[in-house]
């Protein structure tokens, strides 16, 4: 059996161990270090099982391990039909809602990535060992088996078990096929990147589906072309393309990951132009670093680790401003260049060095110039652009094809390997790509593409559906809603306190929720979302859910520029009369002093839309939609201008809730 626990046996072999060799078992398997305080937790929830257990047939795995979110289960049981979740607080008298959450958190784990889980029911046990009581009664379990965590002693596990029992109907688990089952983790890219900075590889977060092209695939492609040009004294530029929620960022802090230590040669910085995707994730790695080192009773300052996380993920624009600083080449020969097709073009970029900078005889696109950074270094140097289609949402973002104009004009000499699928109308290449056609240093490589959405791992076809609803296919849009999307629950209300409750109804655990909202969304403040309202990304998307600043409170709407790059489990899209649906195609509108305009320019219209395309593939496991009904009182809300988008949205088959 594969070693995914430090501790397995059957029930009838663990109760007859002596509990010395069932801890040196234990401590050979762990990854750290085992203190004093480990060592005798463990000796007392090897007595509290024993006891709990000797009347039922079955597995015992200690220190169940999960990667996706770098955490071990204390203890899984195998009984029956019944995989039982236990989380044990040892010498613990009081039971908190964080550590009921954690055991929820683990049980839908399991349920939602361990392919041996999907069938089963799974019950989590929160065991407070000093607890003064215990719950009576099990609760009902969900639509998908998984049961809302049980609070027990160390007295009473085993009457909770046997309830448990007596309940089930289900098929009895086979343990060696239920261990030996695959792992198919969708890790958020808060979570992927803690894990990775933790040291970890990718492939112990992403998936391993062999009838799809995976993050490891496109990971070991890269590597191979980074050692290539430090070997052979070359200059590469590479672009991977991907769905939305395919993993590209993912695959750039892979790289970024394995190559951070700055002695390497091949040392690589991760850069995004989004401020807050910079921000979050610099804040949760800080976090989860400065957490670890606690455990290893390291007093390293929060200041001293955000600081080696900040030289790690940077921001592009500071990048940039450091090679205008002088002539020399950056320290890194490896730089990642997230949602690279939002560079800002040359008319853009110039505006700001004229404005903010003082150089008046600033010419060049930001591609242009990052590559020119790039090119300083006298032996080689690897560009890796990642580059999503449809997610240019502001003005003076240049798409992908400024970064092959700067190629052909200015760099003749650097290879290019390129992503086939960069020629699809979403990535906006324009015929930038054809001007390269004759070059005998291009190259097409189909492991550069990411064809599969890793964001909502209940359904994978999210994003083609959001695609056909804005390209106004209603037939295509209908047909995936309903044959697949039957995991992922999208409803449809004209009531906000419906939809917020919808959520809260769904959301489980510590899963994440929020509302979100276009940054045009001007006239939902009647509905006391204010978009102008500034949230603070850190606090939106890390903070608790007593923290009124986090999304879990509902009261701030983030809109596409604090959400791109970033996910959450269920959200609340509020949509407004910014972006109207007509029989003849979408109506673009922009709020301007007291009444709604026309938006008659065709960038500023895709703007628009993509903004929308944004918020609605931000959820990774159900969403609801909320349109108001509008207000014949108040000419900036007439019904008009909301019904025939509630209406389409309606008859694509979204189901309407009230």
């Amino acid at each position: 059996m594969p070693l995914n626990a430090y501790y397995s046996a059957e029930i009838s072999t663990f109760i007859a161990e002596n509990n010395e060799g069932i801890l040196g078992r234990l401590a050979t398997n762990s990854t750290f270090s085992v203190e004093t305080a480990q060592r005798n937790a463990w000796v007392e929830q090897i007595e509290v099982l024993k006891h709990a257990l000797k009347s039922f047939s079955g597995w015992v795995l200690m220190e169940f391990i999960v990667p996706r979110i770098g955490s071990r289960i204390d203890v899984v049981l195998l009984i029956d039909s019944i995989v039982f979740v236990v989380e044990f607080k040892v010498g613990e008298e009081r039971i908190n809602r964080g550590d009921l959450n954690q055991v929820w958190d683990y049980a839908l784990d399991l349920k939602n990535f361990h392919r041996g889980s999907h069938g089963a029911q799974i019950i989590p046990i929160l065991v407070a060992t000093n607890f003064p009581g215990s719950d009576s009664s099990i609760g009902n379990p969900y639509r998908d088996d998984v049961f809302p965590p049980v609070r027990c002693n160390a007295f009473s596990l085993d009457q909770i078990i046997r309830k448990a029992v007596e309940k089930s109907s289900g098929i009895s688990i086979d343990p060696v096929k239920w261990i030996e089952a695959p792992y198919l983790p969708t890790p958020t890219i808060i979570e992927a990147a803690q894990v990775l900075y933790s040291q970890h590889s990718v492939d112990a977060i992403a998936r391993h589906d062999a009838g799809a092209r995976n993050l490891k695939i496109t990971s070991q492609r890269i590597d191979v072309l980074v050692e290539r040009a430090r070997s052979e004294g070359r200059k590469v530029i590479i672009f991977v393309t991907g769905v939305p929620g395919a993993g590209k960022t993912l695959v750039g802090l892979n790289v970024a990951t394995k190559k951070r230590d700055p002695k390497q040669p091949a040392h690589a910085v991760f850069l995004s132009g989004n401020g807050p995707l910079v921000a979050v994730l610099r804040e949760a790695l800080t976090r989860d670093e400065v957490g670890r080192l606690r455990n290893r009773s390291d007093k390293t300052r929060k200041g001293e680790v955000a600081q080696k996380v900040k030289a790690f993920i940077q921001n592009v624009h500071h990048f940039r401003d450091d090679g205008l600083r002088g002539d020399e080449p950056p320290a890194d020969h490896v730089v990642i260049f997230d949602e690279a097709q939002r560079a800002w073009n040359q008319e853009m970029t110039s505006s700001f060095m004229r404005t903010k900078k003082g150089r008046s005889d600033f010419d060049q696109s930001e591609p242009e110039f990052l590559i020119s950074y790039l090119d300083r270094h006298d032996d080689w140097a690897v560009v890796i652009c990642l580059v999503g289609g449809g997610q240019e949402i502001n003005r003076g973002e240049a798409g992908i094809s400024a970064w092959f104009e700067a190629i052909k004009n200015k760099f003749p000499a650097w290879d290019v390997h390129v992503s086939p699928d960069i020629t699809e109308s979403e990535y906006a290449a324009g015929h930038a790509l054809e001007s390269l056609a004759g070059r005998a240093n291009v190259f097409r490589d189909d492991a550069l593409h990411l064809a599969v959405s890793m964001r909502s791992f209940r359904a994978e076809n999210v994003s083609t559906f959001v695609k056909a609803v804005l390209d106004c296919d209603s037939d295509k849009a209908s047909r995936i809603l309903a044959s697949n999307l039957s995991n992922y629950p999208i409803a449809l209300t004209r009531d906000l306190v419906v939809a917020k409750q919808w959520i809260r109804d769904r959301a489980r655990g510590s899963e994440r929720f929020g509302m979100v909202a276009s940054s045009g969304a001007l006239r939902l403040k009647p509905h006391a979302i204010d978009v102008r309202v500034n949230i603070n990304p850190v606090h939106w998307f890390l903070n608790d859910s007593d923290d009124t600043r986090s999304s879990y409170y509902m009261e701030d709407a983030a809109t596409e520029f604090q959400v791109q790059g970033l996910e959450l489990d269920w959200v609340c899209m509020t949509w407004d009369a910014d972006l109207r649906y007509d029989k003849n195609g979408w109506l673009h509108h922009s709020f301007v002093g007291s009444k709604w305009t026309s938006v008659k320019k065709e960038d500023r219209r895709q703007y628009l839309r993509n903004a929308y395309r944004v918020l609605l593939t931000r959820a990774r496991q159900g969403m609801v939609i909320f349109v108001p009904s509008g207000d014949e009182g108040d000419r900036t809300r007439l019904s008009s201008y909301y019904d025939s988008t509630f209406s389409y949205l309606e008859a694509i088959g979204i189901p309407v809730i009230s």
